[in-house]
């Protein structure tokens, strides 16, 4: 997994969905000021549900921190973009179902479920300075209370 002061390529193009309007554009041009990118697996599911409930619920605090947010996920761009009506999701969301941002971060692991293995991205975050510098990595994420694990994160910075 990327460590911080590392630099990984963001020069891939991806959907993405920000304020209900979807479209396509590089990674790297997403990062206008620091960037928190959470990576979670699938949209309506119980702990994905809960990390970005967090993070909704909180945007505003990062906003006002300097810090935009972004959630990663394999879900396909119509998904986010029902996925942000539905839980009134004002940050951004990229669909990544080639695991992109996962492959510039070196942080695809092998996982399994229902005893069938597979490799996919990382439950983590990244704290990213707007040159796509990273700053700092959380490498295992608390759904429950993903804010402030990333609030606690962003104060040491």
């Amino acid at each position: 997994m990327i460590t911080p002061g590392q630099k990984p390529d963001l020069r891939f193009t991806l959907p993405i969905v920000r304020g209900g309007v979807a479209k396509e554009m590089a990674f790297g041009d997403l990062l206008k000021r620091r960037t928190i990118v959470s990576v979670y697996m699938k949209n309506n599911t119980p702990s994905c549900d809960r990390q970005n409930d967090s993070l909704a619920a909180h945007a505003a605090t990062f906003d006002r921190a300097g810090y935009d947010l972004i959630a990663v996920s394999r879900d396909t761009g119509g998904s986010q973009a029902k996925y942000a009506a539905k839980k009134a999701i004002t940050y951004t969301l990229v669909s990544d179902p080639d695991d992109r941002f996962a492959q510039a971060t070196d942080s695809l692991v092998e996982k399994s479920m229902y005893g069938k293995t597979f490799v996919g991205p990382a439950r983590a975050a990244y704290v990213l300075d707007r040159d796509g510098t990273v700053l700092a990595v959380v490498k295992k994420v608390d759904t429950a209370d993903h804010a402030a694990q990333l609030l606690d994160v962003i104060k040491k910075l």
